[in-house]
This record gives C-alpha cells, structure tokens and sequence, in this order.
C-alpha cells in the first residue's frame, strides 16, 4: 500500500506561453509547486493571473510550453496523447463554475458520462451514477433534466459526475462562483466530506471566506506563486478510504453438486434392481 502523504503532484520548472516576440505573454512562469496526497489546496489571484491554466495543466487538458509536470512519480510529457485521456477518466475529476451538464441528457446520464471512458457497461454505469446520486440527496432528481434544477442542485451534480469514477484528484475552478451563499455553503461542505476520505483537491476561487476550507492558500501573481501558506501539517492530512472487495470462497463440500446427482440417480436404479 502507498504512503498516503507521498507527492501525487510535482510541477518544476513550468512555463506556458502565448503569442510570439513582442507579442508575448507568460499564463506560467518557471512555476514550481509539489502537491501531497490529502491536500486541499486553494489557489487565489486576480484575473489572468494563471489560475485556469494551472488546473487545465494539471487536468491534462492543456500541455505546457516548457517544464516537466510529474503525476504520481510519472512523467506526463512521456505519456501518449491517447493514454493521457485514459488517465485523465480515471484518476482527475472536474467541477466547473458553470456546471457543464448536456442539457439534453438527464442528470443520471450526466453523472454517469465519465464511466462511459473508463469502459463500463451501461447498466453498472446508471447503478453508479445512482448510487454517487443519492450520496448527494439527489436520486429522486436522477431523471430530471438540468434545466429543472436549481443551480445549488446542479452544481451538487456536477460534483457527483467528477467523483462518480473515483479519481485521486478533483479539480474545481470557480465551483460557488454563480451561487448564493446558501446553495455555496452545502457545496463546499459536499467538497470537505469528499476531501475528509482522503482525496485531493485543488480549488480555485476569488472568495476569501472559503479559504478556511482548506489545507493550503496559494496566491498567486504574474503567473508565478507569490505567497503559499499551509495551514495544516502534512501528518495530520486525511488518508485514503480503502474499499476492499472481497469475495466469497465457494467450500469444496458447495463444488460438487454433480456427484451427488450421480449417486440420487445410482440409489433409484438400484432400488429398481430389488424390485
């Protein structure tokens, strides 16, 4: 079993680019950052400081101009384009500030979509899908459409399709940001009981008062880290829920079942011998 408190994330050296000569900006500057299991991290700054192209790095969806971004100890610039979209089903979910549910489909079937890339059969993926629904009080909505949510509602949602193939990492950008604050109240706490099991999460977001959700306070500028505080001790991170299938063993006395219809049947020719 791995220790718990290993680096799952380790960025060095990372920079993204746009434009060229004159024209060029800098989203990330030779960032640096390393990412323990169990951490929840938020990330604050001001517009178009690199927050977005951080997590889009990080989630695999966009590729660094320069640096070297290691996920689980493993290279990510080493990994084929087509293996990335296999790791990025199964070990990162996302949570948007604007939800992305189709709006043709319903909330079971959103939920359910990312089970859809990791090869599972339709059946097992709806049973999933219900099962990660009602953890959020939402399985008599599960054949609603979107639009006949509310947003707190949605957003529960779409936290429940991030989670519903139980990646290492959540990845939330902006998740309470079209909220009240009642509806970002349950959403955050949704987030703190999925980060108590152990998972990790990197949040962005403007709004101070969450900040004492998590475990670490990045700030950042120009595209680098200006200020990284944490707030609790790697130690005391919460670990991993470890969920053992176990199987039942069949006896070797359940196994023969034909044997003891051969000797039913040798008993009756037998008593039909005596008559």
């Amino acid at each position: 079993m791995p220790d718990e408190k290993e680096t799952i994330i380790k960025l060095e050296g990372l920079t993204k680019k746009y434009g060229f000569r004159e024209a060029e900006s800098f989203a990330l500057n030779n960032f640096d950052l390393t990412v323990k299991r169990g951490e929840f991290i938020m990330i604050m700054g001001p517009s178009g400081c690199g927050k977005t192209t951080l997590l889009n790095v990080i989630g695999l969806l966009d590729t660094a101009t320069s640096g070297t971004y290691f996920l689980n100890g493993e290279p990510v610039n080493r990994i084929k384009s087509r293996k990335k979209a296999r790791v990025r089903s199964k070990k990162i979910g996302f949570i948007f500030q604007n939800f992305n549910l189709i709006p043709d489909l319903p909330i079971i079937e959103n939920v359910a979509l990312p089970l859809v890339y990791s090869g599972f059969h339709k059946t097992r993926r709806l049973l999933r899908a219900s099962e990660t629904l009602e953890r959020f009080n939402l399985k008599d909505k599960e054949y609603y459409m979107p639009y006949q949510l509310s947003g707190g509602q949605q957003q529960r949602a779409a936290i429940a399709r991030a989670i519903v193939s139980k990646p290492e990492i959540i990845l939330a950008d902006e998740p309470t940001g079209n909220l009240d604050s009642h509806s970002s109240h349950i959403v955050m706490e949704e987030l703190k009981r999925i980060h108590s099991e152990g998972n990790t999460i990197i949040m962005v977001t403007h709004n101070p008062n969450l900040t004492s959700y998590a475990t670490r306070v990045i700030n950042m500028l120009d595209g680098g880290i200006d200020t990284d505080i944490k707030t609790v001790e790697d130690s005391d991170l919460p670990e991993p829920v470890v969920v053992r299938n176990r199987r039942k063993k069949t006896s070797k006395k359940q196994k023969p079942a034909l044997p003891n219809l051969r000797r039913s049947k040798k008993k009756k020719l037998k008593k039909r011998g005596k008559r």
